[in-house]
């Protein structure tokens, strides 16, 4: 499939880099739509705001967070606070990460980028479990 190509994948990396550079210079609030792994805090995050994400997360890229926006050839920076204490630190997101760049007055998404990793569906401890019939066989705890 042509979205499984090293080619695809760097039309998607430079389509979200251009949208996130004229969003930057236009200075307009967006949303990025991200798979959490690979996404760099610095300084690391407590453990229990952490906890609270999913594979999947939304960051709202509005106000300081806005100005203090970068862009790099394979990433995009800024910073943004985190839980009730707002507890400060470096985002560092790849742009093959990004899934989805939009903005709340658009019903659609300015970008969809196809080729982005998706979380990993997880297993369950007892596959033997997702059949309905087998749960008569199985313990209740």
């Amino acid at each position: 499939m042509i979205i499984q190509t090293e080619e695809f994948r760097n039309i998607k990396k430079y389509h979200a880099r251009s949208l996130l550079s004229m969003l930057l210079m236009a200075k307009e609030e967006f949303n990025v739509l991200c798979h959490l792994e690979g996404v760099e805090f610095d300084p690391p995050l407590p453990e229990k705001i952490m906890n609270n994400f999913q594979d999947v997360i939304l960051f709202s890229i509005a106000n300081y967070t806005l100005e203090s926006g970068n862009l790099y050839h394979d990433y995009f920076t800024f910073e943004a606070g985190f839980g009730e204490e707002n507890i400060g630190s470096l985002v560092k997101v790849p742009l093959e990460n990004i899934m989805q760049i939009q903005q709340d007055q658009l019903p659609i998404p300015l970008f969809i980028n196809p080729a982005a990793p998706l979380p990993k569906p997880k297993k369950p401890k007892n596959p033997f479990a997702l059949n309905p019939r087998n749960k008569r066989f199985l313990k209740e705890d």
